[in-house]
């Protein structure tokens, strides 16, 4: 078969093609950082999560960045590794692969970022100066948080003297009531009944309301004119807005968001609290 331009239809597509597939070929790069080091570096790999930029070094280190180009951390590795790989897009753990073909190895490095949280002035239980802390940022109409709470409670039975609990607000903006919640729960603790009313908020976190509120107040005899001042007091706003902006720098995604010692919690069951909390007082010979 012939067309207009007396070529076959495939050579016409051909051609097509080719011009089409020029007219993209163009490529503007822009350098949109340079890392300068003091050492030289060897390979490189972007975490899983996307938030840190891994450098290895000739002097056997991984020098730890931010996107925005500032050094995080620096972790000492073996010398004879000479690349690294990240784990998959989606892992639930920050997982570093290090290669050496000298030694013929792999290595998987699981990697515990540290959040510095602020906890001063916080509700909290247990020991004022137990070694581990175990930050909870919570929702009063979250389900999944009302039902941590049970757990908690056992952890910190097993773990007297040895944990503390440290209570952070982080109302997530599909709960209509969870923030008004927030600010009772802040006003009973005014009158030193924090988690009195704490728990009987998550008993009836799937109900709350004006109603609900007061009732629970009623219940536990608080001076209603007070708790009533309380729950309004621009200062239990600006705490719970202090909350969930530490929630927000300590990169909380949702709720129940559990850190142990400044480092987020994976496994929630008995287990995993047991372990985290185990791990840390090893670290610090209490164990």
């Amino acid at each position: 078969m012939k067309t207009n331009c007396g070529v076959s239809v495939f050579l016409c597509l051909l051609i097509v093609l080719v011009v089409s597939s020029s007219s993209y070929a163009e490529v503007e790069m822009t350098i949109a950082r340079t890392l300068t080091l003091e050492e030289t570096p060897v390979d490189t790999a972007l975490s899983a999560s996307g938030k840190y930029i891994f450098v290895l070094t000739d002097k056997g280190k991984v020098l730890v960045y931010t996107p925005d180009g500032k050094l995080s951390d620096t972790i000492p590795v073996d010398k004879s590794v000479d690349s690294i790989r990240p784990a998959p897009p989606g892992a639930r753990e920050e997982i570093l692969f290090l290669v050496s073909s000298k030694k013929k190895t792999v290595q998987l490095a699981v990697l515990d970022f540290v959040k510095d949280i602020n906890v001063a002035g916080a509700p909290f239980k247990g020991a004022a100066d137990a070694p581990v802390t175990i930050v909870l940022f919570t929702d009063f109409q979250c389900p999944y948080c009302a039902r941590i709470v049970p757990v908690l409670n056992d952890v910190l039975e097993k773990n007297k003297g040895k944990a503390k609990l440290v209570f952070k607000n982080f109302p997530l903006n599909m709960h209509q009531f969870a923030r008004k919640a927030a600010a009772a729960a802040l006003a009973a603790g005014k009158q030193g009944k924090f988690w009195e009313y704490h728990d009987r908020l998550f008993q009836n976190y799937n109900r709350l309301n004006d109603q609900v509120v007061q009732e629970q107040a009623q219940h536990l005899g608080l001076d209603m004119q007070k708790f009533e001042k309380d729950m309004n007091d621009p200062q239990i706003a600006q705490t719970i807005d202090q909350d969930v902006q530490d929630g927000k720098k300590a990169e909380v995604r949702g709720t129940p968001a559990i850190y142990v010692n400044g480092v987020l919690l994976q496994n929630t069951n008995p287990e995993g609290f047991q372990a985290a909390i185990d791990k840390e007082l090893e670290k610090k010979g209490k164990k």
